[in-house]
């Protein structure tokens, strides 16, 4: 028996995520896997991110029925075995002998046919016991911090939230899209509190007209909002702005505003380039501590690189390869990219400050650290902007403070029906 294409998928994709740093999202959307039918692409999908979710209570399955220790299983393997015991222990629908047997073969196919008995017995014994699907799958530290940080209950929802498969939410940029979605069998929802955020309750929204000429584009709510709170100017810097969902918001909110948008990697700004086509978006391949210091912008976003963990619903692959240490490392870079920042920006200009982490110290502590530094700027209430953004229809009728902490921007997954973001505001004197 053939092994199927979406297995084949899911285990090159997973074997990349584990050996090379590759981010599994990215690759499942990649040009090598646009070919796949929706079928075999949902299966795919299904495989890696279910995989990557439950990854330690796995490799806890795996290692109580192997004779040989944890450690010694090769990548290739050991990432066989994963997908298999996912099957097995979390799917109904597959039965186990089609599991274990394609499983097997992919332990073939990886030239480690020596290991194929090992894959085996390994799979049918574990085919026999049952996991209580109560339990999560984050590493105890990070638990620990939640807990600490936001309580043992919110903790607990966040973990549960990573563990579900997040909603596909939508941005709306022509209103007329949205009817055609209908001859398109997409069914969809209102967004939790933007009004122009709506959840796909079904359909492929990808397979769309709207989407394929960039009328509707996939983004989580919680991003959406810090696009919008990043405000309007006439001069508008993004300073770290790939993939571009961010920047086409304030190119589209400040349609005659020159929008700089900047991005370190080549091949990220292609693909921003290609994402956000509006004519007033120009941009620059560079390093935003480089960048030249001209007349200043009145509107700066510093949606700065962090570890993501408020995004480990779409990014599972993230907890396991963070460490303590990466946090530090990581306020680092950012309070460089953010004293790069301030230096754009005019007097009485705005800088929004954002990210995509829970933790303090890529968040609250970056914050407090840049306005000691920079006596001229001063912390604006995020809470008050939310309410201005209600009062123009930007938002729907919810409760602001709850997406607020003191004068903070913050999104908590399953505390709201997405990602986990949070921004600061400074103004120039």
């Amino acid at each position: 028996m053939a092994i199927s294409p979406a297995r084949i998928a899911a285990f090159d994709i997973l074997l990349q995520v584990e050996c090379e740093d590759a981010y599994a999202s990215e690759l499942l959307h990649g040009a090598r896997y646009a070919n796949l039918s929706s079928a075999d692409h949902g299966l795919a999908t299904e495989l890696v991110m279910g995989v990557l979710r439950w990854q330690s209570r796995l490799d806890e399955a795996i290692a109580a029925q192997s004779s040989m220790r944890f450690s010694k299983i090769d990548s290739e393997v050991l990432t066989a075995l994963r997908m298999a015991a996912y099957q097995v222990l979390f799917l109904e629908r597959v039965p186990a002998r089609a599991a274990i047997h394609e499983s097997v073969e992919l332990v073939k196919r990886a030239r480690k046919s020596s290991a194929a008995p090992f894959a085996n017995a390994v799979l049918r014994k574990l085919a026999k016991e049952k996991v209580d699907s109560k339990d999560l799958a984050h590493p105890a530290w990070i638990v620990e911090r939640w807990s600490k940080e936001f309580g043992d209950a919110v903790a607990r929802k966040i973990c549960e939230y990573d563990q579900k498969i997040p909603e596909t939410t939508i941005r709306i940029f022509d209103p007329a899209a949205i009817s055609e979605l209908e001859n398109d069998n997409v069914k969809l929802e209102p967004g939790s509190f933007l009004a122009s955020a709506y959840r796909v309750a079904s359909g492929d929204i990808t397979k769309t007209d709207g989407f394929l000429q960039g009328r509707i584009a996939i983004q989580d709510e919680g991003s959406q909002l810090v696009g919008l709170l990043a405000g309007k100017g006439s001069r508008i810097l993004d300073c770290c702005a790939a993939p571009g969902g961010k920047t086409r918001i304030l190119a589209t909110r400040n349609s005659d505003a020159k929008v700089v948008a900047v991005e370190l990697h080549e091949h990220r700004a292609s693909l921003l380039r290609r994402l956000v086509s509006e004519k007033n978006v120009e941009v620059i391949v560079t390093d935003v501590r480089e960048l030249a210091v001209g007349e200043g912008f009145d509107c700066v976003l510093a949606d700065v690189p962090c570890s993501g963990t408020g995004t480990l619903a779409r990014n599972p692959e993230i907890k396991w390869r963070l460490k303590p240490e990466d946090l530090g490392d990581l306020q680092g870079r950012q309070l460089f990219i953010l004293q790069a920042a301030i230096r754009q920006v005019a007097p009485g200009g705005r800088l929004t400050y954002s990210t995509c982490s829970l933790e303090r110290e890529e968040n609250e502590d970056v914050v407090e650290r840049a306005l000691s530094a920079n006596p001229e700027f001063h912390l604006q209430d995020c809470g008050v902007e939310l309410k201005r953004l209600q009062d123009e229809g930007e938002m729907r009728d919810v409760d602001v403070e709850a997406l607020t902490h003191g004068a903070y921007l913050r999104t908590i997954p399953g505390m709201q029906a997405c990602d986990g973001f949070f921004a600061a505001m400074f103004r120039r004197d």
